[in-house]
């Protein structure tokens, strides 16, 4: 397992990639990769869009979402990056409530392709306790940032070089990244529910549930954008200006709200018009909100694909904030991109229209195959 690892976010398939311009990139710390080999994204595509008004997220309270108390024990559990077999025990009792009206509200074909998850216990105290270290870690000197950096992963990664230094922050990585794992495994559980009832049938392989249980390749990455200057003639700008156009092509992405700070004290966003954008399925782009103690997940490409077309991914992009109230403020996040082993065969339906030309005549790949098939077309554009 390798623990600690700074990189510098690229441009890079299923990850948010960073401003043009000429303007400082984020860093990204990477924890809880359990695979030999490397996971990748899929490829953020520029587009300018002027700002459109904001849609609240469907929420589903924490409560109903485990339906009773026994059925989940999370605080046993997160400190650790893959589920215990006791906690897996528990998450296989009878579930019995119906969520399926608000699944497909959400993440259905008509849906916005993201969900919020009201009232988690523990993650308001998690959350703010990992964000507030990105800027120490965005702080140190340039020498033990440049030796955390791993360039043959196209900075998917960075390997533990000096993580004496970071000690601090290990234990908040790992209590918020399993505990967004834990409840994306719930949210799985209900996802899967739905798909049967639309008469899908059986997955070609494991049920999303099962796939985020057995897989040792999720990954989580602390995010840290840099304070600029901004002026009255920056104002407004591209609404893909922090974070390009791009469709996560995993299973489930987790989502923190951001954190802002300003001169080292904590702010609400400065700029009404920043934040979480969508491309819905009828090509309108629509602002999404969620709030600050709300856990959000956004649906993967895979999952799309394995549930045919039930449970739908979206483009999306991040705006920055451009008016002259955003200068000397900085943002800190944190996603966990939960995904299947790289090693584990998936079949392709052929109704999905999905980068069927990376696809072999009988329709199966490995997650591994299928992502650097993703890597080669987007960056060395070959198939």
């Amino acid at each position: 397992m390798e623990i600690g690892r700074l990189v510098r976010t690229q441009t890079q398939p299923g990850c948010a990639p960073t401003t043009r311009g000429g303007r400082r990139r984020p860093l990204a710390l990477a924890l809880g990769r359990l695979s030999s080999r490397r996971p990748v994204r899929c490829l953020a595509a520029m587009q300018t869009t002027p700002p459109p008004p904001s849609v609240r997220t469907v929420s589903i309270p924490f409560s109903d979402l485990k339906v009773r108390e026994e059925t989940c024990c999370i605080a046993s559990v997160v400190w650790f990056l893959i589920p215990s077999p006791s906690l897996l025990l528990l998450m296989m009792q009878e579930r019995d409530r119906d969520l399926s009206g608000k699944i497909e509200e959400g993440l259905g074909p008509s849906g916005l392709g993201i969900i919020s998850i009201a009232d988690v216990p523990g993650f308001p105290v998690l959350r703010k306790t990992l964000l507030r270290l990105a800027p120490k870690v965005a702080n140190l000197p340039e020498d033990v940032k440049k030796e955390l950096e791993d360039p043959d992963s196209r900075f998917n990664f960075g390997w533990s070089h000096g993580k004496e230094k970071l000690e601090s922050g290990k234990l908040a990585f790992k209590a918020l990244g399993k505990l967004m794992l834990e409840v994306g495994l719930m949210l799985a559980h209900h996802c899967d529910r739905y798909v049967m009832q639309q008469g899908v049938g059986p997955y070609d392989g494991e049920s999303l549930e099962q796939t985020i249980a057995s897989s040792r390749c999720h990954k989580g990455r602390l995010l840290y954008y840099y304070p600029r200057q901004f002026s009255k003639q920056e104002e407004g700008g591209s609404v893909s200006s922090w974070c390009g156009w791009h469709t996560d092509h995993g299973s489930l992405t987790g989502l923190t709200c951001a954190l802002f700070t300003k001169n080292s004290m904590e702010i609400p966003c400065p700029d009404s018009a920043a934040g979480l954008y969508i491309r819905t399925r009828d090509d309108k782009v629509v602002k999404v909100t969620f709030e600050e103690n709300e856990l959000a997940y956004q649906v993967g490409e895979t999952t799309e694909i394995l549930s045919r077309g039930r449970l739908c991914a979206t483009p999306h992009c991040v705006k920055a904030p451009s008016s002259e109230n955003a200068s000397n403020v900085d943002r800190s996040t944190f996603a966990m991109f939960m995904q299947p082993d790289w090693d584990e065969k998936l079949k392709f339906p052929s109704e999905i229209p999905y980068h069927q030309e990376l696809i072999p005549p009988n329709g199966t790949l490995t997650f591994g195959e299928y992502s650097e098939r993703l890597v080669n077309k987007y960056y060395q554009g070959k198939t």
